[in-house]
């Protein structure tokens, strides 16, 4: 009973060459204030954003039953499907555009700094 040789056991803990770097450089002080002063200004920018978009969609929607009480259309059947079925789509889609467009911008401007 011969004492066999047992490999001796490799932590594996990155790729291929990563054994060569070192530990990886402290970002400075002032870089990381910048990035975080930055993701609040994002979040600010988007929230209100947002807050602008909620509160169209619900002003111009919440006016079509004080439109449908003082159009003459009130009392056919029609002229409510009408009002109702297509009248919100294109203030959805306009205020949806509109609210893409922002965050896009804010975010190119978070960016680009």
């Amino acid at each position: 009973m011969g004492a066999e040789s047992v490999p001796r056991r490799e932590v594996v803990t990155g790729g291929p060459g990563t054994e060569r770097a070192g530990p990886p450089r402290p970002r400075p002080a002032t870089a990381q204030a910048d990035d975080g002063s930055a993701v609040r200004s994002l979040m600010r920018r988007q929230f209100r954003a947002a807050l602008t978009a909620t509160l169209l969609l619900a002003v111009s929607l919440g006016l079509l039953p004080v439109l449908l009480r003082m159009l003459p259309l009130a009392d056919t059947r029609p002229g409510v499907w009408l009002v109702l079925g297509v009248a919100p789509y294109p203030a959805l889609l306009c205020t949806g555009a509109w609210y893409v467009r922002r965050a896009e911008r804010n975010e190119g401007d978070v960016t680009t700094r």
